[in-house]
């Protein structure tokens, strides 16, 4: 079996002249369209973090940074997470940060049905994690506060946490531990006990949840 060849005609170099300089004139147009549009910060910082080494990016855009490894699997959403945690901003602002050890619930907050939790880059944050582990996430605008302002945190802020998860037991488990303890402070303060007792298996401070205020 053979295949007829069929020849084709030449272009006239006048033509080709004039696709290159088409061509040309384009790639300049492309390249002057490019520099006239304005580039997103946020969206910079983040093509720039995520090629960082060590940085790793989820499907919904989070990236985070392994810097201790812990063990044994993770927290749920039932969970309430005892941790460490700074929270600044990608300019080095400090806007939060522990003081002791701080329990936090390990849901995200759904106005929906009304339940109260952190942003959802913190709970995913949190998820990731296993105990002993520290990690350091970089939380963009859509999975923080987005375009609400939070006064020293303002709208569209790539949130930028240190975290340490030091130990979680179940929710349910928690709010009995707190009911256990607020009965024995009340039992003492009807015995004149004083000031009652202070914290026990786990400190004060659940309503203070950095990116679920």
């Amino acid at each position: 079996m053979s295949i007829t060849a069929v020849p084709l005609k030449p272009v006239k170099r006048r033509i080709l002249v004039y696709l290159w300089i088409g061509i040309a004139l384009a790639v300049v147009a492309a390249a002057a369209l490019a520099m006239q549009t304005p580039i997103d910060p946020t969206t910079a910082f983040l093509a720039t973090n995520a090629r960082a080494k060590g940085v790793l990016t989820t499907p919904s855009g989070l990236q985070y940074q392994v810097l201790t490894p812990g063990k044994g699997v993770g927290p749920t959403d039932e969970d309430i997470a005892l941790i460490n945690y700074e929270g600044r901003l990608v300019d080095g602002t400090v806007f939060d940060k522990s003081q002791q050890p701080t329990p936090i619930p390990v849901v995200a907050s759904n106005p929906e049905t009304g339940r109260q939790g952190v942003i959802s880059g913190f709970s995913e944050a949190l998820k990731l994690m296993s105990k002993g582990a520290k990690y350091r996430v970089w939380i963009k605008p859509s999975l923080g506060y987005g375009e609400k302002d939070q006064g020293v945190i303002p709208p569209h802020s790539t949130l930028v946490f240190d975290l340490e998860l030091l130990e979680f037991i179940p929710e349910s488990t928690y709010r009995q531990i707190q009911q256990q303890q607020q009965m024995m402070q009340q039992q003492q303060q009807q015995r004149g006990g004083g000031a009652g007792l202070p914290p026990g298996a786990l400190p004060p401070g659940a309503e203070a949840q950095p990116g679920g205020r």
